[in-house]
């Protein structure tokens, strides 16, 4: 019937208005969601990563925790202050609580405010468990939800290092030792290797190496003098991975050899590298006589290490790195320049510090080969691993005689591509994000 029926289209609109509205809600209030946890995890994944690197620069101060802190806090705050964000900006100058930054010795943590209770932190964790949107709409969607709901994002995310397979080689090899129990990375020993052990990187005229005769512990990863040049100085870019061999270059190569390896102290004489391309490290200070010449030299018929100043001898370390003479003269070594590297990282501007210094140029990444079964001449030689050395001093070239010494470290800065596991190996490391885990049972949060 006619009169029945009156007032049904009304309804009906009404209904296709509330429908309609809803929907309009979705698309402004959904996708304005959707952009600022965008946003918003790029915010904490930038901070995460920064922490995390500045954690790596300054492993051992005092101050690590506070630094990473600030680094982790200065670069979320950039990126609230980027264009586009600014409705992030405001939300963290209203709460003081907004982000919350904890470090942990361990990726599955605990993880602290003030850092791991026992241990070193290598891990830093950024977090905005809150971040409260304007609504658009969002009145109407929370009336389908049953009532009134915030409109929040929240975020995570964990960085620290993972080990890496380095493209920034050196082009030397030292020889690992692969006798049993000689790779025990979980106690220290890497290939026969341990914390603040001396090695010849690179041997010198008239002395033998193990990769055989005729070689001095060089490898082939270019064209000749100019390539030896250009890597020691830090422009690797060959990536060979652990199983791969790699070929060994015949010929002391010294000259070039000193050019390259002396831009790390800011040495550019010769070789015509500039400190543009190849900066010096933040600090490049080392063992040197009254004339200014470096004051360790290699026995390599007792493979020991003489200290030529006042109050010299044969050069050791104890177990933590720390270098000293046989008469108790102790030595600028690895933890003098890591301690003197955390106040360059927190203030460059620091007595001490190189103006344009780099960190870790001092570090080498090089190949651990097994020699075995190498008899001179060029050899294709098996990658066991990558060790990290600390230079201990400029490389003083006196005819052929052009040694090259360092200090083992269990880990130093890499690049190429991370992997999927947390560092447990010595060697090159590089910082990347992890899945956040958020209790000890490793579950995986949904917000990382």
């Amino acid at each position: 019937m006619p009169r029945r029926q009156r007032g049904s289209v009304m309804a009906l609109l009404a209904v296709a208005m509330l429908a309609l509205v809803a929907m309009a809600a979705l698309a402004l209030d959904g996708g304005h969601l959707l952009v600022n946890k965008t946003r918003l995890q790029n915010a904490v994944d930038a901070a995460a990563l920064s922490g995390a690197k500045t954690l790596s620069q300054v492993q051992g101060s005092a101050e690590a925790a506070r630094l990473a802190r600030e680094a982790a806090m200065d670069t979320f705050t950039r990126n609230a202050n980027a264009t586009g964000n600014g409705e992030l900006a405001a939300a963290l100058a209203a709460d003081s609580g907004f982000v919350v930054i904890t470090q942990s010795a361990s990726v599955y943590g605990p993880f602290s405010v003030a850092g791991p209770v026992a241990g070193s932190p290598r891990y830093v964790r950024v977090s905005v468990p809150d971040y409260p949107l304007t609504g658009i709409l969002w009145g109407v969607l929370s009336l389908f939800g049953g009532g009134a709901v915030d409109k929040a994002v929240a975020a995570i995310a964990t960085a620290g290092p993972s080990p890496t397979s380095p493209c920034d080689l050196a082009p030397v090899m030292v020889c690992g030792d692969t006798g049993a129990g000689q790779h025990d990375p979980a106690n220290g020993l890497y290939w026969g290797f341990r914390l603040g052990d001396l090695e010849v990187l690179k041997t010198a005229k008239n002395n033998t190496s193990d990769i055989g005769p005729g070689n001095f512990q060089l490898l082939d990863f270019g064209s000749g003098g100019s390539t030896v040049r250009e890597q020691l100085a830090g422009g690797g870019t060959l990536c060979p991975e652990i199983g791969n061999n790699v070929a060994t270059k015949p010929g002391n190569t010294a000259g070039p050899s000193v050019q390259g390896l002396n831009t790390r102290f800011g040495d550019y004489s010769g070789g015509g590298l500039s400190e543009t391309d190849f900066p010096p490290d933040l600090v490049v200070d080392y063992n040197k006589l009254s004339n200014g010449n470096p004051a360790l030299e290699p026995n390599l018929d007792t493979n020991q290490i003489n200290y030529l100043g006042s109050g010299g001898g044969v050069v050791s370390s104890d177990a933590h790195g720390n270098l000293s003479t046989a008469g108790g003269t102790a030595l600028f070594d690895y933890n003098d320049w890591k301690s003197r590297t955390a106040t360059c990282v927190d203030n460059p501007s620091a007595a001490g510090c190189r103006n344009g210094g780099v960190f870790e140029r001092r570090m080498l990444k090089i190949v651990v080969g097994r020699c075995s079964g190498t008899d001179g001449g060029t050899a294709s030689v098996p990658v066991l691993g990558f060790g990290c050395f600390f230079v201990l001093q400029p490389m003083d070239q006196q005819g052929g005689s052009a040694w090259l010494l360092g200090q083992f470290i269990q880990e130093c800065e890499g690049d190429d591509l991370p992997g999927p596991n947390p560092a447990t190996e010595s060697g090159p490391q590089i910082i990347q994000l992890y899945k956040t885990y958020i209790d000890d049972s490793r579950t995986p949060s949904s917000d990382s």
